[in-house]
């Protein structure tokens, strides 16, 4: 199992790895490809994640018709050839190009993760292994700006990429050798509008599939803003660039905490009661920030400490909504995996584009986003997964 989960992991990471190692490179790239707008730059990470978020609806019929497997090596081969382009980009417009390419290939690991996992495990057992991988996942988003600092030391921007590209080739071998199909033939779907038509509907009628599906969208527009946000915040607002890698590896580091923690909680508490908790403390601990930013005023170290501790939250979110979302979906997992992907990283991109774009020289953006976005998706969370009424109930209600 140890294999399996770090293979799941790695492939997670690709996407994180590729947003995440971008950051310090931002105005590197701004500079080399003539955007002056420092905003603007912004799209080199949202363009990556509206590729990655639609794609999804693309992959998850053909996993539930083809197979998981020859899918995960075919994109992963794909992510390497476009992070090769992306690198070689000679103006802003192809490198987004790139990026949105990127994101497609990218995709699959969202898709083919989770419904491989899904494939294998269920319910608790499920959260448990989606928490595992989570933990080596998270390892990516504490290292992968100190890598993109690395990078930049001792060679220019574009070899970012090149690294991103070799990565990708060397998941697609793995994969191919190591990884089986875990589709089995009775379970092939056909690849048909009416089959899909009947999966999406399913998963968008069913109540803890939208509503955590949606919970999660919320916490995931806080987490973008905050991506894409965090560089202007550490160089411009606090006028430490060379804090870039620590401090996003302070802030990320809990979230690799929190989710071995689940790991170890959600047999015994339930998904339903650790997500309701954890969102519970995110939302109140990011108001309390935008609170002390409102009126204190917002130093280096208190926006780490603060941010560090909603980030937290994170782990507990993920995992359990996302294994709640799929719980009554296991015989359509790839088209449902897709869907839910969909919504949750273009609705998200675009919350935390929104947010992003606000950015105004301060941080109060950020975190009242936060603050939002938190309470937004408790209040859903909590309508998701309310327990269904004992039959006698039931029937006192109806009568």
């Amino acid at each position: 199992m140890r294999e399996f989960v770090v293979l799941m992991a790695a492939l997670m990471a690709s996407n994180a790895l590729a947003i995440d190692s971008m950051l310090p490179a931002l105005p590197a790239i701004g500079d080399a490809l003539g955007v002056t707008e420092d905003n603007r730059r912004q799209l080199v990470i949202t363009t990556y994640l509206i590729g990655f978020g639609i794609a999804q609806i693309v992959y998850g019929p053909l996993a539930d018709r083809f197979g998981r497997k020859g899918l995960l090596v075919g994109s992963m081969i794909f992510f390497a050839i476009f992070s090769a382009l992306a690198g070689l980009a000679g103006s802003f417009v192809l490198l987004l190009a790139a990026r949105l390419m990127q994101g497609f290939a990218a995709a699959a690991t969202r898709v083919l993760v989770v419904a491989v996992v899904r494939d294998r495990y269920e319910g608790a057992a499920m959260a448990r292994i989606m928490s595992l991988t989570m933990i080596v996942f998270m390892v990516v988003p504490v290292l992968a700006p100190t890598f993109g600092q690395a990078v930049l030391a001792v060679a220019s921007w574009r070899h970012i990429f090149i690294g991103l590209a070799v990565y990708g080739l060397l998941l697609g071998i793995w994969s191919a050798l190591r990884l089986p199909e875990t589709l089995r033939p009775e379970d092939r779907r056909p690849l048909s509008f009416a089959a899909i038509s009947s999966a999406a509907a399913q998963t968008l009628s069913n109540r803890m599939s939208a509503g955590n599906t949606i919970a999660v969208t919320l916490a995931f527009g806080a987490l973008f803003a905050f991506i894409s946000s965090v560089q202007q915040i550490v160089f411009d607002v606090f006028g430490a660039p060379e804090l870039i890698g620590l401090v996003f590896a302070c802030i990320a580091g809990p979230m690799a905490f929190s989710s071995y923690a689940n790991s170890r909680l959600v047999t015994r508490l339930g998904s339903r009661t650790l997500l309701l908790r954890a969102l519970t403390v995110f939302t109140a601990i990011s108001a309390i920030h935008l609170v002390i930013t409102l009126t204190l005023g917002e130093t280096l170290w208190t926006f780490v400490v603060l941010q560090a501790l909603t980030m937290g939250c994170f782990g507990l979110v993920g995992a359990n909504a996302g294994a709640l979302a799929m719980e009554p979906l296991g015989h359509i997992a790839g088209t449902a995996s897709s869907l839910q992907g969909l919504i949750t990283t273009v609705g998200g991109a675009l919350i935390g584009f929104a947010i992003g774009q606000a950015f105004d020289g301060t941080t109060v953006p950020l975190v009242a986003g936060f603050a939002i976005c938190g309470l937004l998706a408790l209040l859903t969370a909590i309508w998701a997964n309310r327990p269904p009424r004992p039959a006698h109930d039931q029937a006192r209600a109806e009568a």
